[in-house]
């Protein structure tokens, strides 16, 4: 018996995902973060719905309280958070997710760091970038510029999302 191909893996997947989309960042309004906005319309444009939006401080308990209630609430099955993960001092988004991250998905942060080095070069190795699993919901948290945010959608989050909800299920 074949192993199951990837394209029929997602042909079984879910069309539409409930996600939460948290913005991070000091300076930012909602008027202005472009970023929080891309990945709302990318997620829209692929048929999943924004179940909640946040824009919050850098800072890793409100942070970590805008992923518990994304824990508690059923309809998000995917939390995307962008922004603080680069290594100035108000940069805490790495550590308040890693510390609630139940499995890592490491594959996420190497390809958005070599798909960033082939675009970009070196600076790549500042990215944080990190995924993973938490009470049975996906994560990804990238940079918050426009660029890394509509890379890690375009060619990583989008073309996974549903498989990975699925794997969640079994």
């Amino acid at each position: 018996m074949s192993s199951p191909t990837a394209h029929e893996h997602k042909h079984h997947a879910p069309r539409s995902i409930g996600c939460m989309v948290i913005t991070c960042s000091d300076t930012r309004a909602p008027e202005t973060d472009t970023s929080g906005r891309l990945i709302q319309q990318l997620l829209k444009d692929k048929g999943h719905h924004i179940a909640a939006y946040h824009l919050v401080k850098d800072e890793p308990a409100e942070i970590k309280a805008r992923i518990a209630e994304a824990i508690t609430n059923e309809s998000v099955q995917a939390i995307i958070i962008n922004g603080g993960t680069g290594i100035s001092r108000r940069d805490s988004t790495f550590e308040a997710v890693d510390a609630m991250l139940e499995k890592r998905l490491d594959g996420f942060g190497e390809v958005f760091r070599y798909l960033t080095y082939q675009d970009i070069g070196s600076p790549a190795i500042m990215s944080r970038a990190t995924a993973g699993i938490i009470k049975g919901r996906i994560l990804f948290s990238t940079p918050g510029s426009e660029n890394a945010v509509r890379l890690a959608m375009e060619k990583l989050i989008l073309p996974e999302l549903g498989h990975l909800v699925k794997e969640l299920t079994k």
